[in-house]
């Protein structure tokens, strides 16, 4: 018999998916063993938690990632999260939990998982397919953390349909959705392109909302069905923007940079004009191949190079003041793990503190933080969608 102690939260599955629970557990930097039990199974599924990412786990026969992708499949149970350090075990997965979630609900997609118990209510009727008739891998909205009031000023309504925001307008708003979907449209020589459905938690807007005041929006944002939005109070998160240390905003700025670069590789997929040639002008270094460091790029450039379902591709490139390597607080399925880094002849990096970092994380408020999972789940996303679109291609 399993033994619990300090329950954070329980429920049912029928009503939270095992996606929704991975990405709380993950904006929160939980630690701790997830605990599922299921009519239709005789074994326990268990998942351990370390700062957000699990790091092992069992259902019967099945260990570490392929218990977890197992998990995946259960559509009726109930679920119990307990707070525990975990000091002493070994961690067996080496994967982020964004990267885990987005290849499982692919996984459950292609029908590589097998289904434990009915079809979740929340698959019925849902159109998959965005406005490009690409289909799209995920079968619900990504959602964020549990929504945090503190910095909310204002709520607005939008009805289905309607345009939040337009491409290629100005503005300096930074929206959290608080209930509904919204998707994210980037416009095309080949028409409109779903590049992601966003639910609760989730927010609008970049790192320049509060940095840059009136900047270009780089994408449409749609309601789907009935939205309600929070608009952020943007003095607030300037103030905590600009208390932050040097090395913390190069990473967000860098983050804004992967973001922005990958969504235009997935437009180039969509519309056939990507090449997928490796750079002839760089070359691997084993300095930074599975590195557990935290870079900067001082002088040069590099490429990040992802290990996609049909080989390597190039996702984006960096130069200098980027950010690569090992975010101690956040993993979106790049290097070290799932992509290489090719860089030109007179590239040159500084090591960065990476406990330092992590300490200056844990001070941010709740709103900053989710903030900064948010980011760290679109890059996530788009890259999945970009290596979906070379498929299609």
């Amino acid at each position: 018999m399993i033994m619990t102690q300090n329950i954070v939260f329980s429920g049912s599955l029928l009503f939270l998916s095992l996606a929704d629970i991975f990405q709380l557990l993950g904006g929160n930097n939980c630690n701790g063993m997830l605990i599922l039990r299921s009519p239709y199974s005789a074994a326990t599924g268990i998942v351990y938690f370390k700062e957000g990412n699990p790091v092992n786990a069992s259902w019967g026969k099945l260990k570490g990632l392929d218990a977890v992708y197992a998990l995946f499949g259960w559509t009726d149970g109930t679920y119990e999260f307990s707070e525990q350090a975990l000091t002493a075990m070994v961690p067996v997965i080496e994967r982020g939990m964004m990267e885990i979630l987005l290849d499982a609900l692919r996984l459950l997609d292609d029908g590589a998982i097998a289904r434990v118990g009915p079809d979740p209510f929340y698959r019925a009727g849902i159109d998959n397919t965005g406005p490009d008739s690409i289909n799209m891998t995920y079968l619900h909205p990504t959602k964020g953390p549990l929504v945090d009031y503190h910095y909310a000023t204002i709520e607005n309504s939008y009805p289905d349909g309607a345009v939040i925001v337009k491409e290629g307008k100005s503005g300096r708003w930074l929206w959290i959705i608080c209930e509904g979907t919204v998707r994210i449209i980037k416009e095309t020589s080949r028409g409109p392109l779903t590049l992601a459905r966003l639910g609760e938690g989730c927010f609008i807007g970049t790192v320049g909302s509060f940095v840059y005041g009136e900047y270009e929006r780089s994408a449409t944002v749609i309601a789907e069905g009935n939205v309600q939005l929070c608009i952020l109070d943007i003095e607030i998160l300037h103030r905590e923007y600009s208390a932050l240390s040097g090395d913390f905003k190069k990473i967000l700025h860098s983050l804004d940079n992967r973001l922005r670069a990958i969504n235009e590789n997935a437009v180039a997929a969509f519309t056939g004009v990507y090449t997928k040639e490796l750079p002839t002008d760089k070359v691997f270094d084993d300095r930074f191949q599975h590195s557990t460091d935290l870079y900067i790029v001082r002088e040069g450039t590099a490429d990040i190079i992802g290990k996609g379902p049909e080989g390597e591709v190039n996702l984006l490139s960096l130069s200098s003041g980027d950010v690569f390597g090992k975010i101690p607080f956040m993993a979106f399925g790049h290097e070290p793990l799932s992509a290489s880094v090719m860089v030109s002849e007179t590239f040159q990096a500084d090591v960065m503190d990476s406990r330092a970092l992590q300490k200056e994380y844990n001070r941010l408020s709740d709103t900053f933080r989710n903030f900064v999972f948010s980011v760290s789940t679109n890059v996530s996303m788009t890259t999945k969608l970009f290596y979906q679109l070379l498929h299609n291609a």
